[in-house]
Order: C-alpha cells, then sequence, then structure tokens
C-alpha cells in the first residue's frame, strides 16, 4: 500500500512538472524596440484584421478566423462592448455574440494572435460608443476626463476584462493568443475640447492599464501625447507618414479603413483595392510594422447595437470577407498576395532602417540592406496621374501610377499593387442577382397583424409642463417617445368645417411622426452628420379640443465627438402660427408622456405571443399604414448558408426572426440621386465620399438572418412598420451558386506565391487562378477565351482575336474547389501570333 502511495506521489510530481514546463515552454513575451514588437526575441511584421465578435454568431467565427488567416493576417483585432457586458451597472454579461472568451479562444485555435482593445469607449458605430448607457445617470459624473465617478467606473471595468483574460491564460506570457491591449481610443481626436482634464485623463488612463500587468504592450490610438511605455498609433486611410512619439516606439497602424461604414440616406461607400493596396505597401515602405484593416470582417449591426445617429445595419465596410462571411474578390485576394510580398521582406524591414532613393518626379524607392548586395526594395510612384519608367540597380521598372512594386531581392519585382490578377466576384450585392441566389416569396404567407394605438396607451403616463430631453426620459430603453398634448380651439367654427394653421416642430433628432386628431399629419427626420430637423405641417383643427401626438423616434445612440454621451435628442420646440402669422408657443404647455410603443410593452416580437388572440388575421393584409406589427411563419430556404430579407417594400422598422432581431430598416430614405459613378479611380487621395455607388436609391434593401437563427421547419418573422410598407412583397434569399471570373496577360506577373528566396519564380508563366468557398465546386464554365477578350466580369466577349477553350478549362477546373490555367500558348494555343494575348475565364461555383 506505501509502495503504491509512493508511486502515485511520484507521478503527481510529473505531472505537475509537466505542466508548468508546458505552461513555460508555450508562454510567449511580447515587448517592442523602435522597429517592431518582439514576440520570443523576434521582431516581426504584423498584418491584423478588425473582426468584432458581436457582429456576427458564435457558429460562424472559426470560418471568418479561418478566412482571415488564408488572407494572410497574423493579428485579429477586436473591441470590447462595455455596454452589453455591463448592462446593468455591475451585473456583466458574456453569453452568444458576447463570449469574449470563446471568441479569444476561437483566435487562438486557428493559430492567431490576438489585439484586445479594452478602451473601453470603442465608436465603432456601435450604441453610445460602446458605453453602457446607466453610467450617464450617474449624478456628477462626466465622461472622458479626469472625473473621479467616472474613472472608477471605467478602472473596475478594465480590471473586469483583464482578470477575466488572465483567469483563462488568454495573455501570451500565459500561453494565450493576446499580444496588445488598447486603453481609450482616438481620444487625441477630442482631446483638446477636454482642455486641462484631457490631458490629465490621458496620463491617467495610461497609468491605469499599466499597473494592470497585462505582460503585453498597451496602446492608444490616435493619441500622440500617449505617455510611455504605451505605444500612440496611427488611424486614418494613409498612415506612411506618421512617426510615433518617441524614437523608442515602433510604427503601428491600428486602423486601416477597408471602405466606410453605412447610413441611412446615404450612398454606399466603397474603397477600390489598388488603393488600399497602395497605402498598405507604402505604410511598410516607409518603416511600418504592424498594420490593422478596419474592418477585415464588418458584419451586421443586429438589434438596436448601431451607434447613431442614424447608422444602418449592415456593417459591411466593403471589408474583403463581406457581411455574410463570403470571400470578397478581387480585395480579399489581391491583399493576400500583398502580404506575401511583404512577409519576403520582413527581415530586411525589421533589421535594417531604409535608405531612400529618388527616382524621378514622384518616383522613390526605400531600400532596405542587409549588406552590400543583399537588400529587399520598394518603388513608389506616388504621383496620381502619370505612369513612369524608372532605372533602379541597372533594371528598368514600369511604375503605374499610385503604385508601388515590391522587390524582395532588389531584382525581381512579384507584386504591384496597381495590378490586380487575383479572380473576381460578379458582384458584391450577392442576393440580388438571380444566378447567385435561391429567392422565396412571402406572398403566399398567413399574414396577421397588430395596429399600433397613436399616442398615450397604458397608465404608467407622466407629464410635465415642458418638452422633455428624450435620452434621459427613456433612458434608452426604447427608440420611441409619445409626447402628447391638447390644442384648443375656442372660436366658433361652422359643423364640417376646419381652421388651417401652420404648425412647426423642431427636434434635436433623429426622426418623428406627428399626428393631428390620431391621423397621420406629417413625417420628419435628420440624417447621420445632422440628426436634428424641424417638421413644418399644414393642419386642420375642428372647434373644441384637438390633440396633438408627436412619436419621436431615436436611430442608434450617438458614438463619437467631443461630449457626445451628453448630445440630446427629441423635441424641443412646437408653434402653431395662423395665417395672419400669429404664433402660439406650446413648448411650456402640459404634456403627456409615454416611453415605448404599445407593441413592445406586450412583447409582440416575442416567439411566446407568436399565437396569441391579440393578432388579427385575414386574407386581406393592411398595407402602407403606419405604426403597424405584422407576423408570418416562414420555412427556411434550402441549404446551410446565410440568408437575407429583402425589404424593398417596406418602409420603416425592426424585423424579428424566432425573438431575435435583424435589426432596423429604413427603406424608403432614398440617398441623394447625385455623387455616384460606374467606376472610381484608385489613383489619389481617398476619402470616404470619394467612391459611392447606389445613389437614388436606399442604404439597404437587404438583410441578414444568420442560419444559427434559423429552425429547419416553422419560423416566426414579426416586423413593427413605422411609416407604412407592403409585407406580402417580402422575399427571402440564399445564395446557392457564385459567378468567379479572372483576367490574366501574358504580360502579367507569375503569382506572388511562387516566388522563392534565393530561387526568385519557380516559373515566369502567369496563371489564372480560381477558387470556390470552401465546400462549393466549379460547376460549369460559362465563358473561356484566351486572345484578346472584351468586357468584365459577367459580361465578358470574344475580341478581334479569340480561341475558345473552354474544352480546355473545363478538363483543367470543373469539379474542383480551385484550379489555375497557366496563360501560355503551348497550352492554350496561339490564335493571333505577335499579339500580345490574355485568358478571360467565367466559372459557375456551385454549393
Amino acid at each position: 500500500m506505501e509502495k503504491k502511495n509512493f508511486l502515485l506521489i511520484i507521478l503527481l510530481v510529473i505531472l505537475v512538472f509537466e505542466g508548468n514546463y508546458c505552461e513555460r515552454a508555450f508562454s510567449t513575451t511580447v515587448t517592442y524596440d523602435s522597429k517592431a514588437l518582439v514576440i520570443d526575441g523576434k521582431r516581426r511584421i504584423l498584418q491584423s484584421g478588425s473582426v468584432h465578435y458581436p457582429r456576427t454568431t458564435p457558429d460562424v467565427w472559426p470560418e471568418i478566423i479561418r478566412k482571415a488567416k488564408e488572407g494572410g493576417l497574423d493579428v485579429i483585432e477586436t473591441y470590447v462592448f462595455w455596454n452589453y457586458h455591463e448592462p446593468v451597472r455591475g451585473e456583466y454579461y458574456f453569453e452568444g455574440r458576447f463570449d469574449l472568451v470563446r471568441f479569444v479562444k476561437a483566435v487562438q485555435d486557428a493559430g492567431l494572435f490576438v489585439h484586445l482593445r479594452i478602451g473601453p469607449y470603442a465608436c465603432a458605430e456601435w450604441n453610445y460608443g460602446g458605453f453602457p448607457v446607466w453610467l450617464h445617470f450617474i449624478p456628477g459624473i462626466q465622461f472622458r476626463t479626469t472625473n473621479d465617478l467616472f474613472k472608477n467606473e471605467m478602472k473596475s471595468f478594465l480590471a473586469k476584462i483583464v482578470n477575466l483574460m488572465k483567469d483563462e491564460n488568454l495573455f501570451a506570457s500565459q500561453g494565450g493568443p493576446i499580444i496588445l491591449s488598447q486603453v481609450e481610443n482616438e481620444y487625441g481626436n477630442v482631446e483638446s475640447a477636454y482642455g486641462v482634464g484631457g490631458e490629465l485623463y490621458v496620463k491617467w488612463a495610461a497609468e491605469t492599464a499599466v499597473q494592470l500587468n497585462t505582460t503585453v504592450p498597451w496602446v492608444m490610438c490616435a493619441q500622440e501625447d500617449a505617455p510611455d511605455p504605451i505605444i500612440n498609433t496611427c488611424n486614418g486611410f494613409y498612415c506612411d507618414q506618421f512617426s510615433p512619439n518617441s524614437p523608442s516606439k515602433p510604427k503601428m497602424w491600428t486602423e486601416n479603413y477597408c471602405g466606410w461604414f453605412l447610413s441611412f440616406g446615404y450612398p454606399v461607400p466603397y474603397r477600390p483595392v489598388e488603393d488600399l493596396a497602395f497605402a498598405v505597401a507604402r505604410f511598410f515602405e516607409i518603416g511600418g510594422t504592424f498594420q490593422n484593416y478596419y474592418m477585415y470582417f464588418g458584419g451586421t449591426n443586429f438589434g438596436r447595437t448601431a451607434g447613431g445617429p442614424l447608422v444602418a445595419t449592415s456593417y459591411d465596410y466593403d471589408a474583403p470577407i463581406d457581411e455574410y462571411g463570403f470571400i470578397r474578390q478581387p480585395k480579399w485576394g489581391h491583399l493576400r498576395d500583398l502580404h506575401f510580398a511583404i512577409k519576403q521582406c520582413e527581415e530586411y524591414l525589421v533589421n535594417s532602417n531604409p535608405t531612400q532613393m529618388s527616382l524621378g518626379v514622384k518616383l522613390e524607392a526605400h531600400v532596405y540592406y542587409r549588406s552590400s548586395n543583399d537588400c529587399a526594395a520598394f518603388l513608389a510612384n506616388y504621383g496620381s496621374t502619370s505612369d513612369g519608367t524608372v532605372k533602379f540597380n541597372g533594371n528598368s521598372y514600369v511604375l503605374p501610377a499610385w503604385s508601388v512594386s515590391i522587390l524582395p531581392d532588389c531584382k525581381n519585382v512579384i507584386f504591384n499593387t496597381a495590378k490586380v490578377a487575383t479572380q473576381k466576384t460578379i458582384d458584391d450585392d450577392v442576393f440580388t442577382r438571380n444566378i447567385t441566389m435561391l429567392e422565396s416569396s412571402l406572398a403566399s404567407s398567413a399574414w396577421s397583424w397588430y395596429k399600433e394605438k397613436v399616442g398615450i396607451w397604458g397608465n404608467n403616463s407622466f407629464e410635465a409642463s415642458r418638452l422633455l430631453e428624450q435620452i434621459n426620459t427613456t433612458k434608452d430603453t426604447s427608440d420611441f417617445l409619445w409626447y402628447t398634448t391638447s390644442i384648443n380651439v375656442g372660436e366658433k367654427i361652422k359643423q364640417n368645417e376646419t381652421k388651417e394653421l401652420g404648425l412647426l416642430i423642431g427636434s434635436l433628432g433623429h426622426a418623428a411622426l406627428v399626428f393631428v386628431n390620431k391621423r397621420l399629419a406629417g413625417f420628419g427626420y435628420g440624417n447621420h452628420d445632422d440628426a436634428s430637423f424641424v417638421l413644418s405641417e399644414k393642419i386642420s383643427l375642428h372647434g373644441g379640443s384637438n390633440t396633438l401626438d408627436v412619436l419621436s423616434m431615436m436611430i442608434g445612440l450617438q458614438n463619437y465627438g467631443p461630449w457626445f454621451d451628453i448630445q440630446g435628442a427629441g423635441i424641443f420646440s412646437v408653434i402653431l402660427a395662423d395665417l395672419k402669422n400669429s404664433k402660439e408657443d406650446l413648448s411650456s404647455t402640459q404634456w403627456t408622456y409615454q416611453v415605448g410603443l404599445e407593441g413592445e410593452y406586450l412583447g409582440l416580437d416575442n416567439v411566446t405571443l407568436a399565437n396569441s388572440s391579440i393578432w388579427t388575421q385575414g386574407s386581406d393584409i393592411p398595407i402602407n399604414q403606419s405604426l403597424i406589427w405584422y407576423k408570418a411563419v416562414f420555412l427556411a430556404p434550402e441549404g446551410k448558408g446565410p440568408v437575407s430579407l429583402n425589404l424593398a417594400s417596406m418602409g420603416k422598422g425592426q424585423v424579428w426572426v424566432n425573438g431575435q432581431s435583424i435589426g432596423r430598416y429604413w427603406s424608403t430614405y432614398l440617398s441623394p440621386s447625385t455623387g455616384c459613378s460606374e467606376s472610381c479611380d484608385y489613383r489619389g487621395a481617398y476619402d470616404a465620399s470619394k467612391c459611392l455607388k447606389k445613389c437614388g436609391q436606399p442604404a439597404q434593401i437587404l438583410y441578414h438572418i444568420p442560419r444559427s437563427w434559423l429552425y429547419p421547419g416553422e419560423n416566426l418573422l414579426v416586423i413593427h412598420e413605422e411609416l407604412g410598407g407592403d409585407p406580402s412583397k417580402i422575399s427571402l434569399s440564399t445564395r446557392n451558386v457564385q459567378v468567379i471570373c479572372g483576367h490574366v496577360s501574358e504580360a502579367d506577373l507569375p503569382p506572388a506565391d511562387t516566388w522563392k528566396p534565393r530561387v526568385g519564380f519557380i516559373s515566369q508563366t502567369p496563371e489564372l487562378r480560381l477558387a470556390c468557398e470552401e465546400g462549393w465546386q466549379i460547376a460549369a464554365i460559362r465563358f473561356a477565351s484566351f486572345g484578346t477578350p472584351r468586357g468584365n466580369c459577367g459580361a465578358f466577349s470574344p475580341g478581334s482575336c479569340h480561341a475558345n477553350v473552354s474544352s480546355i478549362v473545363q478538363q483543367v477546373c470543373v469539379g474542383k474547389q480551385g484550379c489555375s490555367v497557366p496563360v501560355l500558348t503551348t497550352k492554350l494555343g496561339d490564335p493571333c501570333p505577335r499579339v500580345l494575348k490574355s485568358l478571360a475565364i467565367e466559372a459557375l461555383c456551385s454549393g
């Protein structure tokens, strides 16, 4: 017995020793110097991408992370969203889409690092910038300044997240993936508005972060006065000219915008990949070592998470992975090749300083030497109009305008930012073309409805002899606040006659419906840049008492700007004017208030009320009515992919599927009819208004339903329509096939990943590569021409020189997830000798 106990003790000692040894073996040290982040003693060039865990569902996280890794990323960057993690003071939530630990571990499982931006201010076009609304109601509090009440709450939440990560061994020193943390966010953009209090707050935030002892570096983005040892980083469309505030800190870029966010009433912004790649290449050319795409996957603002004012539900951001989780080409592929090319230069970039050489007007080289005959080079044409030919190291190189060529051996160009040879998809809007979707209409569904009462609907209303600010009144428990008063017309008016008056309503935002005697009289609204508005309507009143009901609507709390947390909303002025311009100010009359809608109070969005008798059912669906709830049951489209709901026939409101809110919609708010173009010249500095599409259209009509929210059988759809629409025209879509294309010339470079150090290109032959999403296969070749084909993806046509190579391509590609076709006359024939030829292919992928 003693022998057994002795052996057991020995075994336990061995297990404990091995456990401690493994922890030490897999732990990672992260420091920095002037050149780069230093991981386990090695300087690293790191490509990063933002993926916000609540903007998709946990079942999708591994797929998004896998695609990010395959795209050449080393790091996943995410904010932490205080308002959803601490919805009630002292009560925490880390489940479902907000399971932060699960997300970080999913990144770790993929073998990537994490940059955890704790903040806790996020911005991120997220409701209230990520701050919990209860914070606003602590007496005497002031946000983001040297205010003890705010600092205590911020410190508490920072410690909560840091300790949560420590408890799960998720920092690098514990063997976890977190190599960076961020405190605050873009405070330098607004600091001056806070005066001395702002300067003191920055120092306090830095000291507080360091004291939490995460064992990894902390950063502050857009913060020139970030105290040591905090690294100050750059946010913007271009950061090549950025320098950190100390020669001991590396040059880092925490937000490189892949596009821009979408707002209701605005056209859709996008950023050409040629410009995005140019910005990245220039950054690393001039000493950069860490770069993050904001966003690499944008996702969806489900529920009421969208910030404001008027930020749309889609947070697609023209990212390399689209809102639905599909790879966006050519953006994803072109950036992947860029990352590969930069990675080949890593040892040069982190171990030497660049030598700058002028090659002409707006033409230059940055050369990184390891020895006199061993170097890597970046050749840049930062002019926006003219291509250039330069001499470098005795060779001649053509540099398209606004482009960078990367030469990892100072001789061979393996990538140029302006030459896009990767495949393309037929359209970003994958659900809008019949060729890429399965659509099912809800016209035959049995619709039920519930008509919302206008004005005060419950016994929890209250009164005040003034107009109340909306956010302080609703505490963001609802988008809606009813303002109700009575207007007495004392003069005698003949029967069936009315008195015409002008009604002038001033609002801080964001929108309002006006009812006179329970009938709709007007609708007013602001926009993202200025949510305030004045609503002017002619109204008719009868003799005696008349009711005025104003439903003020929020579309996301403000998330950015100095003192954004105290920006108000709701009605601030109500004036009546008669034909003689005599005015009566109703602002200080007696008003009755009701927070929220009756349907919200009843819980009509809940699955538990799906069969309630409160709903009316019939064949004659009321359409184009304001303040009405609709309900229907639908069958999920076949397949496993994400689903979209087409709400083009609706007005404005919110949608729930099986009790889960898929977000706000506003299909009737059209963007300006001008300002867009079919193509956007990537050359020259980009900003959020340069490249726009969908002018004169709604910002969004398609709304993402995660597949994991759907049941195999019947599913419940509930809609709250605020303005008026026709639910019978709503349809569901899912992608079942995808059109992919490639167009590669004989003059194009071989694929970047065929270049090997000290060997060069394995083959000098360009290749046209095609690949379907994982699990899909190339089902058909729709077009294949070698010669001088014309047109773009989806609209190719043979040129004057044409060889139909469909049979060759079919043999190589059909039935496979991906394929590669050499652009070579010995493989494809030579339909026109001595003419520069190209290969164009359009293929159909099937899931």
